[in-house]
């Protein structure tokens, strides 16, 4: 539990984390040297300093003690007291209860506990009323006599001046470090752009930079992204050519059949070439959402209508609903994006009577979605029906179409070529399944 709400702490990006690193030894370091060594050193000078004043003060005390008139005594002490800077007189007014001192006064911590242990007859002493001025109360044979003298002469003046200089140079030192970080971390953050641009289906230019091991990481990238679109190209020319090599016997097998005499078998055999001719449009519509396609700005309400007017013409169960705000122009692959509409609304189709088209947007996303009255797909396995070449009998039934299970993946692809998802849901409408397309803007 504690560590997992330090962890929750703890900045998630590698500049925060890094600064992190490099500033919290800093702090404990400057701690450290101000308690153990510093702070140390102070009271060591600030007993040294009130001790040699309780030296003085002891030797004049005992000189009055000693003296048949207090009067006189002054008088006789005088020369020393004005060469000493001590100001000795009669307490004018009741000894304060206790020693007043600062909160923050740290030195007079130490100062007021030598005054205690080392100076006979010790009442009490002032360091609040005036900062500059040490007044001290002590009990003598002809009565109590109040002592004012400089507090430079019992503590060294400034003594967190050195911690002012040290936490500027450490402030300055720290700032410096960060401008050194931000440019060793600026060439991670261009190879993460550009890996997950890749990862979108982008191809952003990038040059290794930075140190040996963000330069090696930056070539291996390069290398990496240059085999997956060779394979990406290869894959979709093998695919192109096996479809351009089987649509020609496929064409002389049709030809062959419209010769021959109308029947059973005829159509049988026309509608398995179909069928064939279907497939390897799927097979080739899968082949073609993994590669790149040019990015354009559209107007995505009137894609979307195109897409649904298309379908209507030849089913018009398909409807289209748009909300009443205007949609601004987006940067869509608008290739991809119908493809994919198009197989939602050729699966609600096909497992449904009829297709609810609709589109909606927030300040984030924009969303179109497809719903249909078929049967809907089970919670625990929609993420399965995702997968290419998946069929999910209890779900769908293979009667109906001519599909091989690329229809959701497809569609799905090209979500994530655009950063979005798609997402499957139980239509709250229409009551079959609820397929949805969610694009940031």
């Amino acid at each position: 539990m504690v560590s997992h709400w330090l962890k929750s702490l703890l900045p998630r990006g590698l500049y925060g984390r890094t600064a992190l690193i490099l500033v919290v030894p800093i702090v404990t370091i400057q701690i450290v040297l101000s308690i153990v060594f510093i702070q140390r050193h102070f009271d060591r000078v600030t007993q040294q300093l009130t001790g040699a004043v309780v030296l003085e003060l002891r030797y004049i005390l005992g000189r009055i003690d000693a003296a048949p008139e207090l009067g006189d005594a002054l008088a006789e002490l005088d020369p020393l007291t004005r060469a000493l800077r001590l100001e000795l007189a009669p307490a004018p007014g009741p000894v304060p209860p206790a020693d007043l001192r600062r909160v923050h006064d740290l030195a007079g911590v130490v100062l007021l506990s030598t005054l205690r242990e080392d100076l006979p007859g010790y009442l009490a002493a002032d360091l609040q009323t005036d900062t500059r001025q040490v007044v001290i109360w002590t009990d003598t044979a002809h009565g109590v006599l109040q002592a004012s003298l400089n507090r430079n002469r019992m503590s060294p003046s400034n003594p967190h001046q050195l911690l002012v200089i040290v936490l500027l140079a450490t402030i300055v030192m720290t700032f410096i470090s960060f401008l050194f970080l931000r440019n060793q971390v600026r060439p991670i953050r261009r190879l993460a752009r550009a890996a997950e641009a890749f990862g979108k289906g982008q191809s952003l230019r990038y040059y290794p930079s930075g140190a040996s091991e963000v330069r090696a990481a930056g070539r291996a990238f390069l290398d990496m992204r240059d085999r997956i679109e060779r394979q990406i190209e290869q894959r979709t020319l093998m695919l192109s050519g096996v479809s351009h090599d089987m649509r020609t016997p496929l064409t002389r097998m049709r030809l062959t059949l419209s010769m021959m005499e109308p029947g059973e078998d005829v159509a049988a055999l026309e509608a398995d070439i179909a069928e064939l001719e279907t497939l390897l449009g799927s097979f080739l519509d899968f082949a073609r959402a993994h590669s790149v396609v040019e990015v354009e700005a559209v107007d995505p309400v009137a894609m979307v209508r195109e897409v649904v007017e298309a379908r209507r013409e030849a089913q018009p169960r398909v409807t289209f609903d748009c909300q009443e705000a205007p949609v601004a122009p987006m940067a869509l692959r608008p290739l991809l994006v119908v493809r994919a509409l198009e197989n939602l609304i050729g699966n609600a189709l096909r497992y449904g009577a009829s297709a609810h088209v609709s589109l909606t947007q927030s300040d984030t996303e924009l969303t179109i979605t497809v719903e249909d009255c078929g049967p809907g797909i089970p919670p625990e396995r929609r993420a399965e029906a995702k997968r290419p070449f998946v069929r999910l009998d209890s779900a769908r039934n293979q009667n109906l179409g001519g599909g091989v299970g690329l229809g959701l993946a497809i569609a799905e692809d090209a979500m994530h070529q655009h950063g979005g998802r798609l997402e499957l849901d139980n239509s709250p409408a229409l009551g079959g399944l609820r397929a949805r397309l969610i694009l940031p803007r």
